[in-house]
């Protein structure tokens, strides 16, 4: 029987980076898991301008790229232990794509399915040395960022990921912290001049399409086209700069100790994403929601969402080893039953 690999070892800085990546993630879903019209009013047009400008992109995008940093750190761990690497992170992503084909029935846009796959085609890219799969990872992101194909950026960024592992990156911090706060001012300057392109073609909102001519009307297309498509563009050089910032801040032990919640919430990312579907849609039916919020309002309801899941993983894991989901995914894993409550 296949033994687990003990987690006494964890980069406590990339279950912050989860849990913050989870708090954009569902401003971005809740929309559509509510099935929202276009905003109308102004308050909810400026919202939803600020979602295309800072989170639209940005929070998958990092999401993605911790994927790869876990997959590389699984691996490792594992062929350290003498264990069959490659079969156990097998089992895990065809575990992580049955939850994710189960969970599209709930979640259209639900990403978890996509990582399994992708990761399966990142596999061999393991044994490849480091500075190969940074060329390449760059060069495949650079392409799906300019061409604007979503889709496929979770693959170039799992890589990046899986990169990023191979430097060490996230266990010397405090070793290059100089560095990381280089590159987190160029990433920060990046986006800013990215930024304000993109707000050039900030498309009007409460357009009514009857009223325009046939040159005004083919502008807003563009204009709304652009818009989004530069914010996928630049959606690297953004979260770039997120995470560095956050990876800086964290050096403080008071930041850590006023996040210590998002650490928790990040441990528990499987179930915390997909209890935020769960929590969306038994509000949304419960309360009479489904297309007739408005825009802004989810905001407010995100909020709930984040003070009651940020107090569950906080309270679960200090009686527990794993989260519910994390337990289960561990457990088929290994094909054995891991220990559930947290020694005391």
């Amino acid at each position: 029987m296949l033994q687990p690999i003990e987690n006494n070892q964890r980069i406590d800085v990339l279950d912050y980076l989860r849990g913050f990546a989870l708090l954009g993630i569902i401003l971005v879903n809740i929309p559509d898991l509510l099935r929202l019209d276009i905003p109308k009013t102004s308050t909810d047009i400026i919202y939803h301008h600020f979602l295309l400008l800072f989170v639209e992109g940005k929070f998958f995008t990092i999401f993605s790229f911790l994927f790869g940093v876990g997959f590389y750190i699984f691996i490792s761990r594992a062929k350290a232990q003498q264990k069959r690497a490659y079969l156990l992170f097998t089992n895990r992503l065809m575990l992580l794509l049955v939850m994710g084909i189960i969970h599209t029935f709930f979640n259209s846009g639900e990403a978890l399915k996509f990582y399994a796959i992708y990761g399966l085609f990142a596999l061999p890219f393991y044994k490849v040395r480091k500075e190969i799969n940074l060329v390449i990872s760059l060069i495949l992101l650079a392409l799906t960022a300019y061409f604007g194909i979503k889709a496929a950026m979770p693959l170039p960024l799992i890589l990046l990921g899986l990169t990023a592992g191979q430097y060490h990156i996230f266990e010397k911090i405090a070793e290059h912290r100089q560095k990381i706060r280089q590159f987190t001012i160029v990433m920060f300057g990046i986006s800013i001049v990215g930024l304000l392109y993109q707000w050039q073609y900030v498309p009007e909102g409460n357009v009514q399409f009857n009223e325009l001519s046939e040159q005004a009307l083919a502008q807003h297309v563009t204009n709304v086209q652009q818009f989004s498509l530069i914010g996928l563009q630049i959606s690297p050089f953004v979260s770039a700069f997120y995470v560095g910032l956050l990876m800086l801040l964290l050096q403080y032990p008071f930041v850590k100790i006023a996040l210590s919640p998002l650490q928790a919430y990040g441990q528990m990312a499987l179930t915390n994403y997909l209890g935020q579907t769960a929590l969306i849609l038994l509000i949304g039916h419960q309360f009479d929601l489904m297309n007739t919020t408005a825009y802004i309002h989810t905001l407010w309801i995100c909020i709930g969402i984040y003070i009651v899941q940020l107090l569950f993983s906080k309270l679960w894991l200090t009686y527990c080893r794993f989260g519910p989901m994390e337990w289960l995914w561990r457990m088929g894993t290994y094909w054995s039953i891991p220990p559930f409550l947290a020694k005391r």
